[in-house]
């Protein structure tokens, strides 16, 4: 009898949500896509060197190019120096780097420290390599951690922890108390990171974004994973990378070659000329998408919703406790059907139940979707 390696796995919320928002024409604000479109210079690139005939297989680690125009948005961002083709590894899309560094890291019997709500490709790619979660939960309005429970997770099976800054699906943001603990952590019980660095250039406030590629005690135990996808509008075309120490990258390597082996390789060469070209867009990213957040925080303070701080990503979180009884997903259902805007629920993030009455939106939508959706939003 055929037997699922996931049997605890199904559609998952953002498909139902999206199909929901199809059929009843509800503004779609619940999968985390940008509305609007790639930058122009980008598209232009990629369609020249897509005429130019570079439509091959490229090295599987990545063009030299592009590892070398990473390496020195890293060395401007963080202050670090790195020798890209080392340690700069391109893929298809975060996804892929977080499954093969999961895999790369952790063997049978091994426990991963994930932090609830979590991004949902975490626990099937630690199951998948014979690993076991240990989840930390945090709670609202704060999802503050507390890293003596962290510790007290701690044991003899232990392998590694996983940290999202900016985190998806709350917003928030690690700061320097955080890695001043997890770095304590990392180094006394002889632990491996991996940093979900999705949003990183997608920070508000003035917060700023504190990467493990800041901190020696922390990359040189560490797989770093970045997008493209986030920070250039473009999550179709499935660009990312990971960054990790020349030994780490090695190992990384041999598993990267037989998932996707390389990746688009037009797309490579637009990304290496958009660094080089338009390194303005990187650093306006963070306003850009503050605009947005603050646009859709304008048009719901009349709301009878609690809106939940976003210190970055492109994801406001509300507590809806003031309007309805529900759980989350029933809310969420219910929203999308009667009220014609689809969220969230953010009890899908979570291994344990949560209780809390939180939905996720999504602010990478042009500013007309944003206060349409909130209109609807406001008149509950």
């Amino acid at each position: 009898m055929f037997q699922s390696k996931l049997p605890a796995l199904g559609t998952s919320i953002f498909t139902q949500m999206s199909a929901l928002a199809n059929q009843h024409q509800a503004i779609n604000l619940s999968q985390g896509f940008p509305e609007f479109d790639t930058p122009e210079f980008l598209k232009n690139q990629v369609a020249l060197y897509i005429e130019r005939g570079l439509n091959q297989y490229s090295p599987s680690s990545g063009i030299a190019s592009l590892q070398q125009q990473i390496a020195a948005l890293i060395a401007r961002k963080y202050r670090t120096q790195l020798n890209g083709e080392q340690t700069i590894t391109v893929t298809s899309g975060a996804t892929e780097a977080l499954f093969v560094a999961i895999q790369t890291l952790v063997r049978p019997g091994d426990e991963v420290i994930i932090f609830d709500p979590a991004y949902d490709s975490y626990q099937p790619a630690i199951e998948l390599a014979g690993g076991t979660c240990k989840h930390i939960h945090l709670t609202a309005p704060d999802y503050a951690i507390d890293w003596q429970v962290v510790e007290a997770a701690v044991n003899d099976k232990t392998r590694a922890i996983i940290i999202n800054t900016p985190h998806n699906p709350t917003g928030k943001v690690l700061k320097p108390h955080d890695i001043t603990a997890l770095t304590g952590l990392i180094e006394k019980h002889d632990l491996y990171l991996i940093s979900d660095e999705v949003y990183e250039h997608i920070t508000f406030d003035g917060v700023t974004h504190l990467s493990a590629l800041m901190y020696d005690a922390l990359f040189k135990r560490a797989f770093v994973v970045s997008s493209f996808g986030k920070t250039f509008h473009c999550t179709g075309w499935k660009m990312g990378y990971c960054v990790a120490p020349p030994q780490f990258t090695a190992e990384f390597r041999k598993l990267h070659q037989y998932v996707t082996f390389s990746s688009f390789t037009p797309a490579q060469h637009g990304l290496a000329a958009m660094l080089e070209q338009q390194p303005e867009h990187v650093e306006q990213l963070a306003g850009f998408y503050q605009q947005k957040r603050d646009v859709l925080v304008a048009a719901l303070s009349a709301s009878r919703f609690k809106l939940l701080a976003s210190e970055g990503t492109y994801f406001l979180l509300l507590d809806y406790s003031d309007i309805s009884d529900l759980n989350d997903v029933d809310f969420c259902h219910w929203l999308a059907q009667k009220v014609g805007v689809a969220a969230i629920p953010l009890s899908v993030f979570y291994k344990a139940k949560s209780t809390d009455k939180v939905i996720r939106l999504c602010f990478a939508k042009n500013d007309e979707t944003l206060i349409a959706a909130a209109e609807k939003l406001c008149q509950l």
